[in-house]
């Protein structure tokens, strides 16, 4: 059986973010991924998706970005030849088409796992598959009927693989929004189903907001010391774009441009859409927690003493009616086809290790778990709000190699005293 210091489960930016660090140090690894090394970023991708963040906060170990665009937003293809150019700079020991099938710790200490490529054993163990592995799709699609076109958000490309009819596009998340606007700029009808998702202005005072909040360090706040504690990592990303340049995406702008806006899809039943009564306070949130993002940085500037152009208060250009239908009939609508924009679930039921919680979710300190030589990397705010992302993840990676590297040399001193 092949014995390695180190194995990484997960070929994406925070495998071989730590396979950057450990290469670094020329601790031997293998990195092993089940399709291709970043195989999200190239194949579950809508054909006119850009990054929501701007270039400049791509930050891969030994390859921050090296375009001639910082402010800009990477299209899919650009995106993809950057981690090309990242992966050939690397020079990985990469495996593809490798699924881990069971990891689980020996008598002695170590990690045996069960591959479909047959068996191997680590010493240490870094889990970088990140979180987002099964599709949510309610057990209440089942009740659509058979003639309307369903898909998950990983597999819309474009407007025109759908059918002609009406789309219902579910949940509002970064994915939802940016979908829907899709559809809506082909002059497709939409009807949405609008969530709890908080929105951020794309740029104010001048500077995108994402440059404001470098600055006043809201990138550095650990969970730890984050208001929410942990309880952050349960909370919807804001939804904006980077589209055409970057702009705020606004669901009432869309709503008086023809847009169908729904509450929460609550039931279907014989034909028939049932929503929730809280579209304007889903709407009415998000414009909250839009316009205190603008006021911290309105404070900011204050207290720095910078020269800054003024911006007047966002005033909603719409809102829902006062009594709004909360039923829709699928037929009249013409809706044919259904995309479902409510993320994806974690699946670790193949890592057969004492990590987890109650509810299923790893338990660690920035990465690093209590039971000696597992780590995770590359999780929703492992550690700080980049954690999951380009902006964050080598920080995180580096910290991780560093414990790891701890414990090989402790073992390898204790080895030497036996």
């Amino acid at each position: 059986m092949r014995h390695l210091p180190v194995v990484i489960i997960g070929g994406g930016q925070a495998g071989l973010s730590v396979s950057y660090y450990l290469k670094q140090r020329n601790v031997e690894h293998v990195v092993l991924e089940k399709d291709q090394a970043f195989h999200a970023w190239r194949s579950q991708r809508w054909d006119s998706f850009c990054l929501v963040t701007p270039n400049w906060q791509c930050r891969l170990p030994g390859l921050p970005y090296d375009g001639d665009d910082p402010e800009g937003f990477m299209r899919r293809d650009e995106l993809n030849a950057y981690l090309d150019r990242f992966l050939a700079k690397l020079n990985p020991p990469l495996e593809e088409g490798v699924r881990v099938q069971r990891v689980k710790r020996a008598p002695d200490g170590t990690f045996e796992l069960q591959t479909s490529r047959g068996e191997l054993r680590a010493d240490q163990v870094v889990i970088a598959a990140g979180s987002y592995h099964v599709p949510k799709i309610p057990r209440l699609a089942e009740k659509l009927p058979p003639s309307i076109t369903q898909l998950h958000v990983s597999q819309y490309r474009s407007p025109s693989q759908l059918p002609e009819g009406a789309v219902l596009v579910v949940g509002t998340g970064q994915s939802g929004a940016q979908i829907a606007e899709d559809l809506h700029l082909e002059n497709r009808q939409v009807h949405l189903c609008v969530g709890s998702a908080p929105r951020v202005a794309r740029r104010y005072r001048g500077r995108d907001v994402v440059a404001w909040l470098e600055d006043m360090g809201h990138y550095e706040l650990g969970v730890d010391r984050h208001p929410l504690k942990e309880g952050v990592r349960d909370k919807a990303n804001h939804y904006v774009t980077g589209r055409d340049g970057g702009r705020d995406i606004d669901l009432r702008k869309f709503a008086l441009e023809g847009m169908q806006l729904h509450g929460r899809l609550l039931e279907i039943e014989h034909g028939q859409l049932r929503f929730g009564d809280d579209l304007r306070q889903n709407l009415d949130n998000a414009d909250t927690v839009s316009a205190n993002n603008k006021k911290s940085i309105d404070d900011y500037i204050a207290r720095s003493n910078i020269v800054a152009p003024r911006e007047e208060p966002y005033q909603p250009v719409w809102q829902p009616a006062q009594a709004p239908a909360n039923s829709l009939d699928l037929a009249a609508a013409n809706i044919t086809s259904v995309v479902w924009c409510m993320g994806f679930a974690s699946d670790f039921g193949w890592l057969e290790l004492p990590v987890f919680d109650g509810r299923g979710k790893p338990v660690h300190e920035r990465g690093v778990c209590q039971q000696d030589g597992v780590y995770f990397v590359g999780l929703p705010w492992l550690h700080t709000w980049g954690s999951g992302r380009f902006s964050g993840v080598a920080r995180d990676a580096e910290h991780v190699v560093q414990q790891l590297a701890k414990r090989l040399r402790a073992t390898s001193h204790d080895a030497l005293l036996s």
